[in-house]
């Protein structure tokens, strides 16, 4: 099942996709909500019901006027103020390639536990305009992720058990300005104001029966689900980066299991991928001077349309727009060097 938050009457509202109709949860079944909070607060409860709706829609029960064309939505993230969002750093080709481009060694800690950190809940949006302040177009970032969405309390959770707690799979584009996350990570704390001005995510949440056609093992030592799906990222139709989310060295089982860890887990929390292997201009640009040392550096820019998509998950689209400020706080550090 494919589920899209979408505004309706100046309201977020949740709907199920069909054959590229949005039809309204609420009026499918008199005891499905309208929003996807409540959907995943009784997830266990409620999505049975779901289920059935969604069979009947493709039955033919519902005449196909009774939804809207998805093209004609403003689509929201689907998940609208999580409680939180963590990332992970899950896949290694992603680590290695960037440690090799630093000339560093890859730490071997990252074969030992998955790690993540906390990122802006209250950025979160989905499809539409990212607007950007004079810094954060200083290196100017998209991040090809995949996330989970959360859809009971849990914790302590053992991954041979958590896949039980994904509600589904997203696509999430954690945007990053790189010169002002490099800048506070020189102190050993962050990434921050690096990343929390956007976290883009969407089109839609796609339940995990959905994907159990493109399931495959995980790799050898791991516990949890994976996915065979392509992940591609566009700029301004130009395809600069792929990769697969069956890649993943860590799965989601694993870093639930992590994330748990004397922690409550809660529904609608969100968790991220990480960076896919040449899934950010940061790796390629690196990749591209240690190959060429005449390489032109490629960053996100005013009016760039950013296109993430992964099969199945769709297409998750973001357009660079500039804040009408001059505002900088790179440009506030105090001179006490002299």
């Amino acid at each position: 099942m494919k589920l899209v938050t979408y505004l309706r009457e100046e309201h977020d509202q949740l709907g199920i996709l069909v054959n590229g109709q949005l039809y309204d949860m609420d009026l499918l079944h008199p005891d499905l909500p309208p929003g996807m909070s409540m959907l995943l607060n009784y997830w266990d409860d409620l999505l049975p019901f779901a289920k059935a709706a969604e069979q009947k829609i493709k039955e033919g029960a519902f005449r196909k006027e009774a939804g809207i064309p998805i093209e004609e939505a403003q689509i929201l993230a689907p998940v609208m103020h999580p409680g939180s969002c963590r990332d992970g750093y899950a896949f290694r080709q992603h680590v290695a390639s960037a440690r090799r481009n630093r000339n560093v060694e890859m730490i071997p800690e990252f074969d030992e536990y998955p790690i993540f950190y906390f990122t802006n809940h209250n950025s979160i949006q989905g499809p539409g305009n990212v607007y950007c302040m004079p810094d954060h177009f200083k290196k100017l970032d998209f991040e090809l992720e995949v996330a989970i969405v959360i859809n009971k309390p849990g914790r302590n959770i053992k991954a041979a058990d958590a896949d039980e707690y994904i509600a589904g799979l997203m696509i999430m584009n954690d945007m990053s300005a790189r010169t002002l996350q490099m800048e506070e990570m020189k102190l050993n704390l962050g990434p921050a104001k690096g990343k929390d001005f956007a976290t883009c995510t969407g089109p839609a949440l796609v339940t995990l029966d959905e994907l159990e056609q493109f399931e495959v093992p995980c790799k050898e030592g791991h516990t949890g689900k994976s996915w065979n799906l392509d992940m591609k990222c566009r700029v301004n139709g130009i395809q600069v980066s792929q990769g697969n989310v069956k890649d993943m060295d860590w799965t989601f089982a694993e870093i639930i299991e992590r994330c748990s860890y004397g922690a409550t887990l809660m529904p609608g929390d969100i968790i991220g991928s990480g960076t896919v292997g040449t899934g950010c201009f940061l790796e390629l640009n690196g990749t591209g001077k240690l190959n060429d040392p005449d390489y032109k550096e490629q960053w996100l820019q005013e009016g760039d349309v950013v296109e993430l998509e992964i099969s199945d998950l769709g297409i998750l689209s973001n357009t660079i727009v500039k804040e009408e400020s001059d505002f900088s706080i790179l440009a506030l550090k105090k001179n006490i060097h002299a």
